[in-house]
This record gives structure tokens, sequence and C-alpha cells, in this order.
């Protein structure tokens, strides 16, 4: 006889009863204040064809990579499936087709399962329960702002504190490439800078070496690496930079929206800006922002604006990694009791204890033991008596 080799693929897992019951009570938070603020709950499938997943989310400079995704060929259809990464894409292709004529902004939450082909080194696990709100119809600094503080009331909700939101400006070198602005050395001209060198000069401020910069031809650039930090010293950095004000507007916006952060319930966020961060962010435009939280390894979400490829619709929304949040939630549990049924008990007083929130065990065979199933009290009859 064949033994079989109970080990699972490398970055996933099983989530046994307490991390199952951890996540869950943080999904349920987080639906919670996504519902109260008008956000619509869609469920899309797990599976889609290849081509709607790569082709909703297009970006100049990246967008949803097929590559990462487990492909295979419908035997349906004989067209190739993906099972998803991401859900936003899924949401844009909703808001495009089967709700193209709701009325706009639509407001849209989501939760499930993606799953990875391969896991970064920083990140290891390949599936993770994505939870989100999509702002469709709309990236203004009022829809911005309306879905960070959003996110940041989410998380709260779900017993994260020492929360932090870093600000980033995913297409600030295209911006500034295309308004043929090089900050104070540049003094507005036209940039002749090639595909090529703009390439290089994004990869080396993706890395921030200030010396392959230079290298690269993006000297002009360098100021951009130390315009990060605490909001309002980045934002002053910035704006010393931008002397022909091709990034005034784009300023004005994250000022409006840290204020907002600011207006919350005081201590809600602290606020940092990076604007050449790019990790996360393949198919956001003006804005997009990182979410951190005190003993949380790794991001507890991002967010931003983008265009849905297809329709051209603007829109903004968030994701948080719900699984990763759960690892560090402080929730409080209700406190329900475990109440083990015995054989007789009463099924009104049992239902009644469940309405309130109480876990019943039914007893099955004069055997059962209620300490083995961790019982709190035992029921006879309409009695519950502690254990």
């Amino acid at each position: 006889m064949t033994k079989t080799i109970d080990l699972l693929p490398e970055g996933l897992e099983d989530r046994l009863p307490a991390s199952a019951a951890r996540i869950t009570s943080a999904m349920r938070a987080c639906l919670d204040v996504l519902d109260r603020h008008g956000y619509d709950r869609v469920r899309p499938p797990v599976l889609e064809f290849e081509r709607s997943l790569a082709s909703r989310m297009a970006h100049e400079t990246g967008g949803v990579q097929t590559q990462k995704m487990f492909r295979f060929v419908d035997p349906a259809s004989l067209r190739t499936l993906a099972l998803r990464s991401d859900i936003t894409p899924q949401i844009g292709r909703i808001a495009a087709t089967s709700m193209k004529d709701a009325p706009r902004p639509l407001r849209l939450a989501y939760c499930g399962d993606t799953v990875l082909i391969k896991a970064s080194q920083l990140d290891p696990a390949r599936e993770r329960l994505q939870l989100g709100g999509e702002l469709i119809g709309a990236d203004s600094v009022a829809a911005a702002s309306e879905i960070v503080t959003l996110a940041i009331e989410a998380l709260k909700s779900a017993g994260l504190t020492g929360i932090s939101v870093d600000f980033t400006m995913p297409d600030l070198l295209d911006t500034l490439v295309s308004q043929g602005s090089q900050g104070t050395q540049g003094g507005g001209q036209e940039s002749p800078m090639g595909p090529d060198t703009l390439e290089a000069i994004r990869r080396e401020l993706d890395t921030k070496d200030a010396g392959g910069l230079k290298d690269a031809g993006g000297e002009a650039y360098l100021p951009l690496l130390y315009a990060a930090g605490p909001f309002a010293d980045a934002v002053a950095k910035l704006r010393e930079f931008d002397a022909g004000g091709s990034l005034s507007t784009r300023l004005d916006g994250l000022e409006e929206i840290a204020a907002r952060v600011d207006a919350m319930d005081a201590g809600s966020a602290r606020i940092t800006l990076d604007p050449t961060e790019r990790y996360g962010f393949e198919y956001q435009s003006w804005f997009g922002f990182t979410l951190y939280a005190e003993g949380l390894r790794g991001a507890a979400g991002r967010g931003g604006t983008y265009r849905i490829d297809g329709s051209d619709e603007a829109a903004t929304g968030f994701t948080l990694y719900v699984d990763r949040v759960a690892e560090v939630s402080n929730l409080k549990p209700f406190p329900r009791w475990t109440i083990f049924c015995a054989t007789g008990h009463d099924p009104k007083e049992a239902a009644g204890a469940r309405q309130q929130g109480h876990r019943t065990i039914a007893q099955l065979s004069p055997d059962d033991d209620p300490a083995t199933f961790g019982c709190t009290h035992i029921m006879r009859g309409s009695d519950v008596t502690k254990l």
C-alpha cells in the first residue's frame, strides 16, 4: 500500500479552529463597517477567463500580471482560465458589465480567497483572504479621502492599534516626464529622456539607490529619494523640488486627504509619505496608500485610484489582507458559553441560548464527555449549570 504524505504545498496552510475564528471575527467586523457606509457586497467567482482578468486593470507601467496566476484550459470553452490573484479586477468587470447602469458613484464590497503561483521573499504566503471596498465612478480627492478613512475605520473595528498610512504617488515619474519637469534642476524644460532611460530611472527609484540613479541619468530626481517620511516634512520637500508647480494640484490633494484622516478620532493613524514607492501598486494612478499596524509583519492592506480598462471609468478602492490582520487583532470575543446539551434537554432552551450568542453541543452517546469538547456549562432538561 502506498503511504499518503499529508503535506501542503509551500506557502499554503490549514487554519485551525482558533485561527479561523479570529479571521472570521475580523472579517465580520470589517464587512460591517463597509455595510454601514453604504457598500454593497458582491461575490465574484474564483475563476475567470485569463484575458478578462488581465485586461481590466492594464497600466502603462504594469497592471495585473497573469504569469503570477494559476492558469489552465477550460474543457468547456477551450479558453484559458485563471485562478484570481486579485479581486479588484473582477469588481471592475462587474461594474462595467452587470452593473453598468447602476447609479454612480457605485460602492461595492467584497471578501474572498486569492492565490499566487509564487510569493515574494518578504511574504511567503501564496493564499490570502482579500477584503475591500471599491468606489466606482470617482477618483477625486473626496473619493480618496472616503476610501482612506474607511480603510482605517475597518482596521480599527478589527481590533488593530498603532495604525499608520503611507501615501505614495504611483505615476509621479511619468507625470514629471510628460510635463517636461525635472524639479529645481529641470526648470520645466522638455525632457529628452528615452523609454530605456525612463525605465532605468524608475528601477533605481524603486530600489532607492542614489548612486544608481545618477548613473542612469536621473540625477535631477535625487531629491525625490529624500522627500519621504513624516507627511508634513515630506510634502514640504516635494514642494521645494517642484519649482515649476507640476505637482501643486496633487500635493494640495494629498494635504486634503491627510486633513480628513487627522479629523478622525484622535490618534486614528500616523501619516507618512513615500512619493516614489510603487511596490504593490501595479495599476494605481495618481494616488496610492499602504496601511500598517502595530505588531503586524508587513502591510495590512493597500489602496488607491485607478481606471477600469474597457469602460475607462475612474475608481478608488482599498484591499485588506484579513488573515494577516487577524494575527494581531485584539478584538474582545463575546463571552459565550459552550453548553453541553445532555440527552433529554429542552430544545427550546437550547435554541434560546444560541440566539443569545452561546454555543451548544448535543450529546450523541452516553460516553460523550463535556470536558472533551471544551464545554463550560451543561443543560439538563431546561436547567443550565456551570461545569
